[in-house]
């Protein structure tokens, strides 16, 4: 029984030091940027030694990864939660839903943000098949399915554009057309549009663009969001 409780004791240690050394690295890079994220760093600002930090990651990418897979995969938590309690008959409400849990989530996790949307980190090399594979398309299914809800319950996204598969990245179109295999080509074209709308507001509001000309970011961002659904010939309620 003391070898048990000691292992556990062993477990729980490495576990909590481990969430400590993430947490750090994303403070890190919150007050010095990308280029502040190194194990060194980190070890000095947790009080450990450079050869100690080695044991929980090998290479500073090693940290990296384990953090964008953290923040990738409570990003796809937030938002796929707000999806599905959601209601299912009205699709203006569901886009609305998932719109306010992305910004949210980015707002309470602005260094998360920036590390998978924003300032990429100075020689970082990701594992082969992305840091994220599974996170990132459970994200890029949800945008599309925006893109689907409106295509399956309005005219008005049907006007415009003419896209074949040929103008889609391989990578992307292997995303999403099995979960959307009825979508054509301009419904995929639709869904980069919202999320340009999506992002590109968030993404100010995160970098600190918004506070110098608003103090109302939230109803910009509410009435940005209203004015996208009414564009998708959707009630915004």
């Amino acid at each position: 029984m003391a070898g048990t409780r000691s292992t556990g004791r062993r477990e729980r240690l490495r576990t909590e030091t481990t969430a400590e050394i993430k947490s750090t690295a994303l403070e890190l890079m919150g007050s010095g940027g990308p280029d502040a994220i190194t194990l060194r760093a980190i070890a000095r600002e947790m009080g450990m030694t450079a050869n100690a930090i080695y044991g929980y990651f090998a290479t500073r990418d090693d940290l990296v990864t384990a953090l964008i897979v953290d923040v990738y995969t409570a990003l796809a938590d937030a938002v796929d939660t707000a999806w599905a309690a959601s209601p299912q008959g009205d699709p203006a409400a569901r886009i609305q839903a998932w719109a306010h849990a992305f910004r949210d989530w980015a707002l309470a996790n602005p260094e998360g943000f920036r590390l998978i949307y924003g300032d990429p980190v100075p020689g970082y090399r990701a594992p082969e098949g992305g840091a994220a594979p599974d996170a990132a398309r459970r994200v890029c299914v949800g945008i599309t399915a925006l893109a689907a809800t409106a295509w399956e319950n309005s005219e008005s996204p049907h006007e415009g554009g003419d896209f074949s598969w040929a103008d889609f990245d391989p990578g992307l179109l292997d995303k999403v057309r099995p979960a959307f295999p009825d979508l054509p080509p301009a419904g995929v074209a639709l869904a980069l549009r919202i999320w340009g709308h999506l992002h590109g507001l968030v993404a100010l509001e995160i970098y600190g663009h918004l506070r110098a000309q608003t103090l109302a970011s939230d109803k910009l961002f509410r009435t940005e969001l209203a004015q996208l659904v009414r564009s998708l010939g959707l009630d915004a309620g």
